[in-house]
């Protein structure tokens, strides 16, 4: 009933797994002049239940307020308010924001409340009563990115006590594409469904991810804050994670499998999308015309780019036979036997978009051998590659520079057998130029009283003998055609994780909007800054279910300055943070006109949008003039949602915003290693 996959079928999805509610995504939104709006618009309410709801929302919102307050010295119990924020959070914006979908989510609207006021009543009492209970749990979290309370379901199994004193399996299971998947609708589910997999002994994590955007970006940021969070309340076994999800949730599997590869026990993604530009031909029958840089971009998340490092984890792919999604593990298998890799992948036979239940119980027998395995901490050999230093670790190698972003960057290393002549660690490189060699406490596989023997791309180094805890971390950077010891002393500006662009990448950790107070420069920059900026901070909300931080220029503090990546909306005359900083960019920006190297584009119908280490703390980004970049067109299929700008570019004014670009972009690029222009 199980075989390999040998030939791809292109045909209608037929049906949906659990909690998707996926519109087709049919000719028409191949069409970027005409886009559907995406959250759809919900349904209209009676104007006495809407009464009812918003009274409700108002005490429960005055009552939080007050527990801040009254529970700031208990902080086991404050520590658990999102718990009930999330309720307060997703009946307020459905009703605020027209986000009720069904007759049903009424009533369910009522429940919210109730539970909410229940758990706020427990803290005021002294208690969290939920979170020492089994079975299905809602909880929350507040996100660094933006101070939001984000929600997360959790499957605690039967065999759970607090006062167990052992480590428990975890899975991720990431949800399917579902444009009306509201925090409403979100907390219902998983109040009432456990999902589609519940190993026993095992904790499940339901992502929302920021609703619906394969787990990219801020709906990355989510699984890590949302593990973390769950990894401080109970005792989670570091060793045993395993990443799984469906349709678009196999997005967010082949996403995470791999890029952190070396994280998990085993993934498992079904279905779903591994790459970009194959998958809107095949699935969407798009007629693909990217710029150069958004193709290069794709690397960023395209896991077949990525695919040696499949070798880092046990994998199983799962697809319907007559599934068009069966695609991306296609995609997949090309990818990995380019590496010398062979994909295990399930087949559910004259199965479309959904789980045969023959190929389910296999699945569900391997990865539970997997996951009692455990994950190899310290293995023998390491195989990566990456493309940007968003992505620079895998088991004990960390890449700290890169020859150039975007381009493959490769690295085989491997530990040689104790007690064997020659060097201990054997390492060969491409488009690497500094790199660090770490292993934590009891994990470094050298003798204490030898030094350490490497060769780097067979250059011989000798470097100390582990401390005495068996920790040993070394690192080595490239001068010319050799390798030395030691981080190379940086340039004033190096790209490095997590200050290394594109512009989306700002968007992944503490930001804030700052909004211009003086005159523009002139009406045209002005009108657009305005526009764009309104635009970005509701498509936040949007997309990313929070609420956008923002402030006047004149109110950033020192401490928001240090704090956050900084988005500068306006020009050196009406924003006085981007006037004091604009001498200190590689894109000159005067009253006469836009300068970029040798080129210069006049000031009355051009602007810039970059990326770039902030002058006044550059271990944070500032962003001029732009929110994540790609638009009401990508909203479509979640596959377009890629970057759609580089490190920084000019726009002509004279074409108005539209659902794919923010104007007419006349050039764009990305900046060098040391964030200089190439």
């Amino acid at each position: 009933m199980i075989r390999r996959s040998t030939l791809f079928h292109t045909v209608a999805i037929l049906t949906l797994s659990s909690f998707v509610w996926l519109k087709a995504d049919g000719p028409a939104d191949n069409s970027a002049e005409k886009v559907r709006p995406v959250p759809p618009a919900g349904i209209l309410i009676p104007e006495d239940i809407r009464l009812e709801l918003s009274e409700g929302v108002a005490r429960l919102g005055k009552a939080l307020d007050l527990a801040r307050t009254s529970l700031s010295n208990r902080s086991e119990l404050q520590a658990r308010l999102p718990d009930v924020a999330v309720f307060h959070k997703a009946v307020d914006w459905a009703l605020r924001y027209s986000e009720f979908f069904r007759t049903n989510e009424l009533n369910i609207a009522r429940q919210h409340l109730v539970t909410a006021n229940e758990r706020l009543q427990s803290l005021q009492s002294g208690s969290a009563p939920w979170t020492l209970t089994n079975g299905l749990l809602v909880a929350g979290y507040v996100s660094k990115i933006d101070g939001s309370v984000q929600p997360y379901g959790l499957v605690i199994p039967k065999s759970w006590r607090p006062d167990s004193g052992r480590k428990w399996r975890l899975d991720t299971w990431f949800h399917g594409r579902g444009e009306q998947l509201s925090e409403l609708a979100f907390l219902a589910d998983r109040q009432r469904s456990p999902g589609e997999f519940t190993p026993e002994d095992t904790f499940v994590l339901h992502l929302y991810g920021r609703y619906c955007n394969g787990s990219r970006f801020a709906g990355e940021t989510d699984f890590w804050e949302a593990l973390a969070e769950v990894m401080r309340r109970y005792p989670i076994d570091e060793e045993r994670l395993v990443v799984r999800g469906f349709s678009l949730g196999g997005a967010s599997a082949w996403h995470f499998a791999v890029h952190h590869a070396s994280r998990w026990a085993a993934a498992a993604p079904g279905a779903g999308f591994s790459e970009t530009a194959e998958f809107l031909r095949v699935f969407q029958n798009e007629q693909l015309s990217p710029s150069w840089w958004e193709q290069k971009l794709w690397r960023l998340y395209d896991a077949t780019a990525n695919a040696l490092n499949m070798s880092m984890v046990p994998l199983i792919a799962y697809s319907g036979e007559v599934d068009s999604q069966r695609q991306a593990a296609t995609a997949m298998e090309r990818a990995l036997q380019a590496e010398g890799l062979e994909l295990t992948h399930l087949i559910g036979p004259k199965t479309g978009h959904k789980y045969e239940a023959s190929a389910k119980a296999e699945l569900n027998r391997r990865i539970d051998k997997l996951a009692a395995n455990g994950r190899v901490r310290v293995p023998q050999d390491v195989h990566f590659i990456t493309h940007s230093l968003r992505y620079n670790t895998m088991a004990w190698v960390t890449l700290d520079t890169l020859g150039e972003h975007w381009e493959p960057a490769r690295v085989s290393a491997s530990l040689s057998p104790r007690g064997t002549k020659g060097p201990a660690l054997i390492l060969q490189t491409t488009n690497v130029t500094g790199l660090t060699l770490s292993f934590g406490p009891g994990d470094a596989p050298f003798e204490v009283l030898s030094p350490v023997k490497v060769r780097m791309d067979g250059t011989d180094l000798v470097m100390p003998a582990p401390q005495t805890d068996r920790s040993w971390k070394v690192s080595f950077h490239r001068q010319g055609s050799l390798w030395k010891t030691g981080s190379m002393t940086p340039p004033s500006l190096q790209k490095q994780h997590g200050l290394q662009g594109p512009i989306d990448d700002a968007f992944m950790d503490t930001f804030l909007m700052v909004l211009p107070s003086g005159k523009p420069l002139n009406a045209a920059a002005g009108n657009w800054v305005v526009s764009e900026s309104t635009r970005a901070i509701e498509h936040w909300r949007r997309h990313y279910r929070g609420d956008a931080p923002q402030k006047k220029d004149a109110e950033v503090t020192d401490a928001d300055i240090q704090s956050s990546n900084l988005i500068l909306w306006g020009d050196p005359f009406s924003n006085q943070l981007l006037a004091r900083i604009a001498d200190r960019l590689p894109v000159r920006w005067t009253a006469e006109g836009v300068t970029v190297g040798d080129k210069t584009y006049p000031s009355a119908s051009h602007l810039p949008i970059l990326i770039f280490p902030n002058p006044l703390n550059p271990t944070r980004y500032v962003v001029i003039n732009s929110g994540f970049t790609f638009r009401d067109y990508d909203y479509l299929n979640n596959a377009r949602q890629t970057p759609k700008l580089p490190d920084w570019a000019v726009i002509d004014l004279s074409q108005a915003p539209g659902n794919r670009t923010p104007g007419r972009i006349v050039t764009a690029g990305f900046f060098g290693e040391s964030w200089q222009l190439k």
